[in-house]
């Protein structure tokens, strides 16, 4: 497989998938604590390359029944190359059932539900999303592009056309003045968009960003292992769904969370107060990872 870039990153839950790469970097790649993508221009990949990995993945992949497109936001291309791409996935991989990818809300939201629906009919299955926070002012100052009404119609967008919606928020954004604002409104923002799983990581400040600049200049000071927890708790408080999976088993995480919501939602309150009595070990520094 032909693949380009400093990085290549898929979810945790595509850790057993096809990453077949697409486009290289992220359409938007302004988020102040994203360092992913920073040194790479946004590009479509050569159609005769996306080609031959298909090619590769015919032959040596057999074995794996999923697939999952990759950088940052392969939903951003219009319809007709994405109508194609899946076409062939389905054509020469006939085994594989199931195809996800990043999507933000800029993009899903330039798909009308009937498009969605129609990539759905050629095998897409699943759209991973990144909210971060549900706070318009923390949402601005992180340059996420979106506000929590747009980030809202998204998600119903991806959920109206039957996709999987995993969405991820993010402990710690907020700094620690806004933390529990940040926490309010993402549990809130959260309980509008009903995603199929939600996945809760922790912020980990990387040099080559403008927030670990911020926090550098003492303009943005990230909150205590306890303020974390605080952070998560009033989420968890404010979600408010039919039906989903609670995650928090991301390496970044001090306190690890798998949960059937709303089933579990006063075990998950319980586990999060033993931790802030101290009655938990939280996972140490040396062990956090991205």
């Amino acid at each position: 497989m032909h693949y380009e870039g400093a990085h290549i990153i898929r979810p945790p839950s595509e850790a057993d998938s096809i990453i077949l790469q697409v486009t290289v970097g992220c359409s938007h790649n302004r988020c102040t604590f994203c360092g992913t993508y920073k040194e790479e221009r946004f590009r479509i990949k050569d159609q005769a390359v996306v080609e031959a990995d298909l090619d590769f993945a015919a032959q040596y992949c057999l074995k794996q029944s999923r697939v999952f497109l990759a950088d940052g936001d392969v939903l951003s291309l219009s319809q007709r190359p994405l109508v194609e791409l899946l076409s062939k996935i389905k054509q020469r991989l006939p085994w594989v059932n199931r195809v996800s990818l990043y999507g933000n809300a800029k993009a899903i939201r330039n798909k009308s539900v009937e498009q969605l629906l129609e990539l759905k009919g050629l095998g897409l299955h699943r759209v991973y999303m990144g909210l971060e926070s549900g706070y318009d002012p923390v949402l601005l100052a992180i340059d996420k592009g979106a506000d929590a009404v747009a980030m809202i119609e998204a998600g119903q967008r991806v959920k109206a056309a039957n996709l999987f919606l995993s969405v991820t928020a993010l402990l710690g954004i907020a700094g620690s003045a806004l933390s529990l604002e940040h926490a309010k409104a993402t549990g809130q923002v959260l309980s509008g968009m009903e995603p199929n799983q939600i996945g809760i990581l922790t912020l980990m400040l990387l040099e080559n960003t403008k927030l670990y600049r911020l926090e550098q200049a003492g303009e943005f000071k990230l909150p205590t292992q306890q303020g974390m927890l605080s952070e998560l708790r009033t989420m968890v408080e404010h979600l408010d769904l039919k039906k989903g999976q609670l995650q928090s088993n991301h390496a970044s995480n001090y306190l690890a969370i798998n949960a059937r919501m709303p089933r579990d939602k006063e075990a998950v309150l319980a586990a999060i107060d033993q931790a802030l009595a101290g009655k938990t070990r939280l996972k140490p520094e040396y062990l956090r990872a991205l």
